[in-house]
């Protein structure tokens, strides 16, 4: 399995970014978007489902989208208004049908300031 995210990088607060993840090598129940901020633990930023259900962090609604399909194994999110406690590395993850065993992309750093 391989999750291949790319988009990232710096903007200032109030901006906007995209990232996209290709998945490969499973079929997937889920896709979609953790995030890890300096001395934070991972948690959930947005995933879509199988039967195109979204779930969302409370902290990122209203701001955030998060797209697929699943079946066409690409997952984009695309971030607007962004904070600058937005800031962490972005992960990519997936879930397969089946063993429902998660997997995950490599990170991307998502920088916003002030």
């Amino acid at each position: 399995v391989q999750l291949q995210a790319s988009g990232g990088g710096s903007v200032q607060a109030g901006g906007s970014l995209n990232l996209s993840c290709a998945a490969s090598g499973r079929i997937f129940s889920a896709l979609g978007w953790y995030r890890q901020a300096p001395g934070k633990q991972r948690e959930l930023v947005g995933i879509i489902f199988s039967d195109d259900s979204v779930e969302y962090a409370d902290s990122v609604k209203g701001r955030f989208t998060v797209s697929g399909p699943t079946f066409k194994h690409t997952v984009s999110l695309q971030m607007n208004s962004l904070k600058v406690e937005d800031t962490a590395v972005y992960y990519c993850y997936g879930r397969v049908v089946v063993s429902n065993k998660n997997f995950w992309g490599q990170g991307t750093l998502v920088t916003v300031s002030s």
